[in-house]
Formats: structure tokens, C-alpha cells, sequence
């Protein structure tokens, strides 16, 4: 089992700054730690994944050269830097751990989510 509490949403403008931070524990080192998020009226969309070692992670398009993740083996936590946020990067933002086949990152745990918002 895998527990994960994300924390750092909010309400920010356009063209600033948001650290997302998700807190894992249980059985962590058997997954590889994500992002996903979901707008109003859309579906759940990938945006990055990481190792724990740190040594291999992914970006979604929307994501690369924007956003950063990356992580604190000791604290067990999983970060999501988001600089020059955009209004349509606005969404629920959800932590997940799951596992990477060919078929790309497949979330096995989800966190509760947390709500960033971005105003123009």
C-alpha cells in the first residue's frame, strides 16, 4: 500500500511560480512517482514522472521547460516545480505512483488531488 497527500495549490497569475509537494509513504520504492492533472470538463492528463533516483523522468509537451519535478529521498516526498503558469494550466493537480511499461506511466495509487488555479 501506498499513501500520497499532495499540498501546495493555490491561486496565482499568469506568468508566476507554484511548488506542488506530495508526501509519500507505504511501499514507495517499488513505484515511480507522477503528475497528473484534470480541468474543468476534460479527463485526467499525464504531465511528469520521475524515478526516486532522480536519474530518469518525462514531460508531457505542455510541461517541458516549464515545470520540474523531482525528489527528497530522505523526506519521501515528490516536488513539482511550475514556473510561467498559464491560465489553462489551471486544474486539480494529482500525485500518483504507479509503474512504466510500454505503454507508458500507469498510476497504481492516486493522491486527493490539489486545486491550482491561474488567473490572466
Amino acid at each position: 500500500q501506498v499513501q500520497l497527500v499532495e499540498s501546495g495549490g493555490g491561486l496565482v497569475q499568469a506568468g508566476g511560480s507554484l511548488r506542488l509537494s506530495c508526501a509519500a509513504s507505504g511501499r514507495t520504492s517499488s513505484y515511480i512517482m507522477g503528475w497528473f492533472r484534470q480541468a474543468p470538463g476534460k479527463e485526467r492528463e499525464f504531465v511528469t514522472y520521475i524515478t526516486w533516483s532522480g536519474l530518469s523522468t518525462h514531460y508531457a509537451d505542455s510541461a517541458k521547460g516549464r515545470f520540474t519535478i523531482s525528489t527528497d529521498n530522505a523526506k519521501n516526498t515528490v516536488y513539482l516545480q511550475m514556473n510561467s503558469l498559464k491560465p489553462e494550466d489551471t486544474a486539480v493537480y494529482y500525485c500518483a505512483a504507479g509503474l512504466h511499461s510500454i505503454y507508458g506511466f500507469t498510476p497504481a495509487y492516486w493522491g486527493q488531488g490539489t486545486q491550482v488555479t491561474v488567473s490572466s
